[in-house]
């Protein structure tokens, strides 16, 4: 039996575990923007209507992005899910240590998944297709644009893809490839849970040549993403300065939770959304953390190092607790 994949945002769970009640709790387990994008009042009819798909959301989302062409999908689950079987079966190439839904989705679909070593910046010959977080969650890893596009050329020249998943590209941009998604063997996913901080509304976006986006649509067939969803995503990509003034609070204190956490002696590396510590101490700093009602995310995978990946605080008593927190335990 296929063992399900963790994830973080498993706040109940911890809530039985510690006996800690629920709204006690300050939840740092995800990569999720605290301070998230105030969505206006949803109209009445946006609830009554089926989606039309013809709403201009689709356009919407390819121009924030600065893609060819986008399709609106219930979060970047759903593409992970589907396109396994759209892909000639081959070898996948998947870090040990990433997004955890890519590996089993390839192996149900009867590729086999070779472990990638992203850091390395080089493409064993013998992959067929690659995925690759950028940057990468947990690691906070990055390629480059032009380590990219060298791999992506490599694979597409035998009839690979590479597939990228840029959930958390979106505070800075600069390595994106999706404005190069009309080329073949190459897709890019896009998430608004992130840096919108709307993940609830599992709403998320493929970008790819017409062909992958065709054959992806007809296999989710209709009405993917809600007409709640589709309002709040087309209001968030519409406002720029709400979108400028994220990118740089996020850039601050995605610095500050770094050098909070590395003030206690801890090596970290670190996104504007998230910090990672890699530390055989993990299960323990989680469980101490844990005690005291804070909720991180522990990775514990056979063979590999433990660590912690903990999300941004929102306000300022939420990172006053975190130092406080911190201070207590390793003192």
């Amino acid at each position: 039996m296929e063992r399900p994949v963790r994830h973080g945002g498993n706040l109940r769970e911890a809530a039985r575990r510690y006996a800690i009640p629920l709204e006690d709790w300050l939840d740092l387990s995800t990569g999720i923007n605290p301070r998230g994008y105030p969505v206006p009042p949803v109209p009445p009819d946006a609830w009554r209507r089926l989606p039309e798909e013809d709403d201009g959301l689709a356009e919407s989302a390819a121009r924030y992005y600065g893609a060819p062409l986008a399709l609106p999908v219930a979060g970047s689950q759903a593409a992970i899910r589907a396109l396994p079987a759209l892909l000639p079966r081959g070898t996948v190439g998947v870090a040990p240590l990433t997004y955890g839904e890519y590996a089993p989705a390839f192996a149900r679909a009867g590729h086999a998944v070779a472990p990638l070593d992203i850091d390395a910046h080089a493409l064993p010959d013998a992959l067929d297709h690659v995925i690759v977080a950028n940057p990468n969650n947990p690691t906070a890893g990055r390629l480059s644009r032009d380590t990219l596009l060298r791999w992506h050329e490599r694979l597409a020249s035998k009839g690979g893809t590479l597939i990228v998943d840029e959930a958390f590209a979106d505070v800075d941009p600069a390595d994106s490839l999706a404005d190069e998604t009309a080329r073949d063997g190459l897709v890019v996913l896009r998430s608004v849970g992130k840096f919108f901080g709307l993940a609830g509304i599992r709403a998320g976006f493929v970008l790819a040549a017409p062909a992958v986006v065709d054959e992806l649509r007809n296999t989710l067939g209709a009405w993917t993403v809600s007409g709640p969803a589709r309002f709040a995503v087309e209001a968030a990509f519409g406002d720029r300065e709400w979108q400028r003034d994220t990118r740089a609070r996020l850039q601050r204190d995605g610095a500050r939770l770094a050098a909070l956490i590395a003030s206690h002696g801890f090596d970290v590396r670190s996104t504007p959304l998230f910090a990672w510590t890699e530390t055989p101490d993990a299960p323990a700093l989680q469980h101490a953390l844990a005690a005291r009602g804070i909720w991180t995310r522990l990775f514990d995978l056979p063979g590999m190092t433990t660590s912690l990946r903990i999300g941004l605080p929102g306000a300022e008593g939420d990172w006053a607790r975190l130092a406080l927190a911190l201070k207590e335990i390793r003192a």
